[in-house]
């Protein structure tokens, strides 16, 4: 059997065993389903023999095996020269992922350069596309401890300072708003899994609301309404709280007198859709625009949670879910969070 000719003939068993392949390299070369890839590539290439290595030399095999002595002989001059070798019946390939050697692929028997350079190069790409998706759930994680971090010093400064203001005033208020705040650093503190519920993320921004209330006084007026039909549908965790902490801090703040945040969500259809929404002070559309696009940097706060947001929330779902903006300056801003009710692999 020859790659080339049998895609010639069906594509369809090869683009579908290539890909099984690449699927069991995900963890690369020592992972658990290393040994079923060197099986499925020695006969996707009809080797007679195949094996697979990382840089510790352990060697995984499928079929017909080398002579041992030649085969420990040729990978460790391939191994610390980063060069091709062979023997009579063996051919050894170093495997560069990102200009880096991480093992080697071994063909045992007559089989040609070129077709052996191209299971090579299958190999290599495998585990290129598993070190990406690695580096992606690494950054994503990075992402969700740095939003759990993430808490304002000036909040924090003004809520004790009102906690503290009212201890003899009204120690009740006091007691309350204290019991509130323990509340609201748990939840954004606590080594939480990836996925909430709506019901969870809710009572986290009933709380913060509760807080801001406390601190800005007459200032703030807040409306929090949700439909019993999506308080369990899962979310990735603190998904909601940086939309209202945004339209207070770049909403309310910014603005002279009196201002509304309003939190409802519903169900619509297989959806489940949430807005969030401020009387404030708005921003140009085109802002906006470059926000979620992604076109905004570090020195734009308020841009950067809600880019922040909208990439989970795509990343999770698909580009068809996300948020949606609605603004204009002096208008207020109406953020829209749509994901579904049920999506396979999210659960809290």
């Amino acid at each position: 059997m020859h790659l080339r000719a049998a895609s010639r003939a069906d594509p369809l068993p090869v683009l579908a065993a290539a890909r099984r392949i690449t699927d069991d390299l995900r963890d690369g070369l020592s992972g658990t389903r290393a040994r079923r890839a060197a099986h499925g590539l020695r006969r996707l290439f009809g080797f007679p023999g195949l094996g697979l290595t990382d840089l510790s030399g352990s060697l995984l095999w499928s079929g017909r095996p080398g002579p041992d002595a030649v085969v420990a002989s040729v990978l460790d001059g391939v191994l610390h020269t980063e060069e091709p070798g062979s023997a009579p019946d063996v051919m050894v390939l170093p495997l560069h992922v990102r200009d880096e050697l991480a093992g080697a692929l071994l063909v045992v028997g007559d089989v040609r350069d070129a077709v052996a350079a191209e299971a090579a190069d299958l190999v290599v790409r495998a585990l290129e596309r598993g070190r990406l998706e690695a580096s992606a759930d690494q950054a994503a994680q990075a992402e969700l401890r740095a939003l759990r971090a993430e808490m304002s010093p000036h909040f924090v400064y003004n809520a004790l300072t009102v906690i503290a203001s009212l201890v003899r005033s009204d120690p009740d208020r006091a007691r309350d708003l204290m019991l509130d705040f323990a509340d609201y650093t748990r939840y954004s503190l606590a080594r939480h899994g990836e996925y909430t519920v709506v019901a969870e993320e809710f009572r986290a921004i009933e709380t913060y609301l509760a807080l801001q209330r406390a601190v800005l006084g007459e200032r703030l007026r807040v409306q929090v309404r949700v439909a019993p039909e999506i308080l369990a549908v899962a979310v990735p965790y603190l998904v909601l709280e940086p939309l209202v902490e945004n339209a207070i801090r770049h909403g309310i703040e910014p603005r002279s007198g009196t201002g509304l945040v309003q939190v409802h969500g519903q169900a619509e259809g297989n959806d489940c859709v949430i807005f969030v929404e401020d009387d404030g002070v708005g921003m140009d559309p085109k802002r906006a625009a470059d926000i979620l696009a992604g076109r905004t940097g570090e020195d734009d706060p308020a841009g950067l949670g809600l880019a922040n947001v909208d990439r989970r929330l795509r990343d999770v779902y698909g580009a068809w879910y996300g948020l949606t903006v609605e603004t204009e300056v002096g208008a207020g801003t109406r953020v829209i969070v749509r994901v579904p009710r049920f999506q396979p692999g999210v659960l809290p």
